[in-house]
């Protein structure tokens, strides 16, 4: 019977040492080991240029940055042997100035860390039937006009047109309208540092 209470306790105080090995053992893993072995988790909120993204951008096409309301009179004499023939008309039209990004080179676009650098085409008429020829108005007439008449007409109104609204201030005014569009999208992709070339 002392001999049976021998080996019972004998069997207790081993599955105690042993539990207490484990224990340190544990221990000394949870306390050691991790100090080895980090893990470390850093977030990027940029999102990175993918050539998806590029073709994504340069599907935009025609990019509007500035548009300009434009009404131009014309008139014309005919001189006659009694009388003079006289035409006057009134044209509007809306001159569109941007990019067309359809003409972009290899490499417009290129990133690095949070900086990315966008070479764009030069600010153009994107549309060049900009004459509203439905609001065409004649303001005076006398005598009798041919089609060609009037055809040549609408040429000198549109060379007029053009030459008032294609200024290099309203160029530049598209051009900073430009910058700004293309630095807020940009910027709203994570880019810190958006820098603006033109071709």
């Amino acid at each position: 019977m002392k001999k049976h209470l021998l080996n019972t306790r004998n069997l207790q105080l081993a599955v105690t040492a042993l539990a207490l090995a484990a224990f340190i053992i544990a221990f000394v893993w949870l306390v050691f080991v991790p100090k080895h072995n980090t893990m470390e988790l850093n977030t990027d909120n940029r999102i990175g240029i993918t050539p998806e993204q590029i073709q994504s951008i340069k599907a935009i096409g025609e990019w509007e940055f500035l548009s300009i309301a434009d009404e131009e009179m014309v008139d014309t004499v005919r001189k006659g042997f009694f009388s003079d023939d006289h035409l006057v008309r009134i044209y509007y039209g809306t001159l569109r100035l941007g990019v067309n990004l359809h003409q972009v080179g290899p490499g417009w676009l290129k990133a690095k860390g949070d900086t990315i650098v966008a070479t764009l085409p030069k600010v153009g008429l994107l549309d060049n039937d900009f004459i509203d020829e439905a609001r065409t108005k004649p303001f005076y007439e006398s005598g009798r006009w041919t089609a060609a008449d009037r055809e040549a007409m609408y040429r000198q109104a549109y060379r007029k047109m053009k030459q008032h609204c294609l200024t290099p201030s309203n160029i530049k005014s598209a051009e900073n309208n430009a910058e700004l569009q293309f630095r807020r999208m940009f910027s709203a992709m994570g880019y810190n540092t958006v820098v603006i070339k033109w071709e």
